[in-house]
């Protein structure tokens, strides 16, 4: 699979969970629409991580040839995701609720605002 291919994947996977984790982060908590939002949210946020570790880091650093400091939000989500989702079966909403506050931010907010620095794919698209 190209490099663009994965891209176009990786945004479809990461755009929806822009808006799905920002409502969930401000709507009701434990609801069913919650918990059916939640796990769309969760599989896609995993989904997107686990395609970001084929994508080749493109600006700064290489590690092993391949990964750079971004891949590093891709293992906090793949952490974070199941051992979330355990927190809240067990019932330890405290803990649930700091580890998504921790995915938004560190794989939403700060990874997706590194993709509009120069020399990445979404500065190209956004400012040519």
């Amino acid at each position: 699979m190209s490099y663009e291919t994965l891209m176009y994947f990786h945004l479809l996977t990461v755009v929806p969970c822009v808006f799905l984790g920002g409502y969930l982060l401000a709507a009701q908590k434990g609801g069913q629409l919650h918990r059916r939002i939640g796990i769309v949210y969760m599989v896609l946020m995993s989904l997107t991580a686990l395609i970001a570790l084929f994508i080749p880091a493109g600006v700064g650093p290489r590690f092993l040839n391949h990964f750079g400091y971004l891949h590093i939000l891709s293992f906090i989500v793949i952490w974070t995701v199941p051992t979330a989702f355990l927190a809240v079966k067990n019932g330890d909403i405290k803990s649930h609720q700091r580890k998504m506050i921790i995915l938004y931010v560190s794989a939403i907010l700060i990874a997706g605002g590194f993709t509009f620095f120069p020399g990445r794919f979404l500065h190209e698209v956004f400012f040519g």
